[in-house]
């Protein structure tokens, strides 16, 4: 373990808010921005079928006819619809940041990691609508990882590999709580730079055991996806998750997918049991499985998988 000093863990820390500060667009921003593109793409393929159909003469079918007139197949729900704005453009960067509830722009000052929070007591300035925790929460958790990783590898390469690796996670742990839903544009770069940074000796994982771990990973959980579904008929988990658990091997090596799978489903389910006691859980009665995966694999980097497997058994 290499550690550094306290000011360049402070400085760290400070450029770990600003990460957080854009984490948190990211996990607002990016499921709209994909419920927008799938939109898009829905819409052009009821108008290439609209145009097939009248090229045959044939009357167009009612369902085509109306989701034209709807603009969409794919009706977004209110609470992630992109937010109405004068902007022709919706993405990480435009439009400005500014209040959910009243697209009211933030000044420069009213958008500083933590203390702007703070200073408007956690109301907005304008229509003072309360702004959720999670912006400063996510904020200071980016800081205290941020903090971590040089601590723990000094101002290295395998600092800043470590962070982007835990920083990922939760962002994806984030959006899949709210949308059950993992990107492929986190989980396959997450991946990737697993596999680059055990090439390169960032990850301390041999490059033959990150293969495997992706691989394994991925596969596992297919497995057991694909022996649910003949058996009941219903999809027990997203794909995505098999791809976050390909990414986790990667970083981690195979010998730590098991004790992360361990306690991912652990805490799983005493949550799931938590929520349905208190009549939480939504209409399916599913949880999303992303979030454990990567309180496992956040556990794993920390205190090493052995150490994990020996806490749970």
């Amino acid at each position: 373990m290499t550690t550094s000093g306290w000011p360049v863990i402070l400085v760290a820390a400070l450029l770990g808010l600003l990460v957080g500060s854009f984490l948190n667009v990211l996990i607002h921003r990016l499921p709209r921005m994909l419920e927008a593109a799938w939109d898009a793409d829905h819409l052009a393929w009821l108008h290439m079928q609209q145009d097939v159909v009248q090229d045959s003469g044939a009357a167009l079918p009612g369902g085509i006819e109306r989701g034209i007139e709807q603009g969409t197949t794919n009706a977004v729900s209110t609470n992630t619809a992109p937010p109405k704005t004068t902007s022709p453009r919706f993405n990480l960067w435009l439009p400005a940041s500014h209040c959910p509830a009243c697209s009211t722009p933030l000044r420069w000052f009213e958008n500083i990691p933590v203390l702007s929070y703070l200073w408007l007591r956690g109301r907005c300035s304008h229509c003072q609508t309360r702004i959720s925790s999670r912006y400063p929460l996510v904020e200071l958790a980016s800081a205290l990882l941020a903090g971590y990783c040089v601590w723990r590898y000094g101002f290295t390469w395998p600092a800043l590999a470590w962070f982007g690796f835990t920083a990922t996670l939760l962002s994806l742990a984030l959006i899949d709580w709210d949308t059950t839903y993992l990107p492929d544009s986190l989980t396959l770069p997450l991946l990737w730079g697993g596999l680059l940074a055990s090439a390169m000796g960032w990850t301390g994982t041999l490059l033959a055991d990150a293969v495997w771990g992706a691989t394994i990973g991925y596969g596992s959980l297919r497995l057991v996806h694909e022996v649910f579904l003949r058996i009941t008929g219903k999809e027990g988990m997203g794909h995505g998750d098999f791809k976050l658990l390909a990414a986790i091997g990667a970083w981690l090596g195979w010998p730590a997918l098991l004790p992360v799978l361990l306690l991912a489903s652990i805490v799983g389910l005493i949550v799931g049991l938590a929520l349905k006691a208190r009549n939480r859980l939504d209409a399916s009665g599913q949880l999303p499985f992303g979030p454990f995966l990567a309180l496992g694999a956040a556990l794993g980097w920390t205190i090493g998988s052995n150490w994990l497997f020996q806490l749970l058994a």
